[in-house]
């Protein structure tokens, strides 16, 4: 794995890249997520792509990054690191939020992309018209919202925080300690509120059009038995059920392999690998 700052508005976006001898495809993570979500998955991959992850902007080591933040900018970044690694055309996978912003990728700048893969995540979120933006947050994510008004005087209570979410603390890993870290500035989390705010408005207004394969997670992201999405609706979007993960643990847990699988298959596809479900 290489750390690697790449050139955007405002300054540099900085990418994870996991060596392979397959297409380029480029991850996009969780709304107060950060790139080593995808550690487990690029493992699993064992080079079948090449797999970019940013930490996007307003997140760990793009958190200095300025606005305006939103799904359009978030598209412009991916699109900018397609220019950086020489690929005229990329697959997009994206989890949770991710899948918003590679669909709004897709949406604006169909050329370039080859193939997207959404995992429990891209399809409109069930919330109620009219509710703002941190309440629908707070009812959506819960304690990875809270999280970003508190202080942790130390790594370790940080680390305490989030082996407390039943989601992950049942399936503690290395992966997960280490993408939980990348976050923590010594006081909290690296997450910009603005950006995730902004971010949240596009999500839960103006989502682009999600008609691409999906993988979908049975559990929350409190691991309780209903997942994020109601089972109807991953139903209706032809979604791949990943069995026993939740919202986390489909990449950072049992559902890593099942992942990069799925990505293979897609992406080393003869064709394009890019028509919709």
């Amino acid at each position: 794995m290489e750390e690697i700052d790449v050139p955007v508005r405002g300054g540099q976006l900085r990418v994870l890249a996991w060596p392979g001898d397959g297409p380029l495809v480029i991850a996009a993570h969780g709304i107060t997520a950060n790139a080593l979500s995808w550690a487990a998955v690029a493992r699993a991959l064992a080079g079948r792509v090449r797999l970019i992850a940013p930490d996007l902007r307003g997140r760990a080591r793009s958190a200095s990054l300025p606005g305006p933040f939103g799904m359009a900018a978030h598209a412009a970044d991916l699109v900018a690191i397609a220019d950086h690694f020489g690929a005229s055309r990329v697959g997009l996978a994206g989890h949770s939020m991710g899948g918003f912003v590679v669909t709004e990728t897709a949406a604006r700048y169909p050329t370039r992309v080859r193939g997207v893969l959404l995992i429990d995540g891209g399809l409109p979120l069930p919330t109620p018209p009219g509710i703002d933006v941190d309440t629908a947050l707070t009812a959506t994510i819960g304690p990875a919202m809270r999280r970003l008004s508190m202080t942790f005087p130390t790594a370790g209570d940080y680390l305490a925080f989030f082996k407390s979410n039943p989601a992950l603390g049942r399936s503690w890993n290395q992966d997960i300690s280490d993408y939980v870290l990348r976050d923590y500035t010594g006081s909290g989390s690296s997450c910009n509120i603005d950006a995730i705010r902004a971010d949240a408005r596009d999500m839960l207004t103006a989502p682009a059009p999600a008609e691409f394969p999906m993988l979908g997670a049975p559990r929350g992201l409190q691991d309780e038995e209903t997942g994020m999405y109601p089972a109807a609706a991953l139903a209706a979007a032809g979604a791949e059920m990943v069995p026993g993960v939740n919202h986390y643990t489909i990449l950072l847990g049992d559902g890593a392999t099942h992942v990069a699988d799925r990505m293979s298959r897609l992406f080393n596809a003869t064709g394009t690998g890019a028509a919709p479900r």
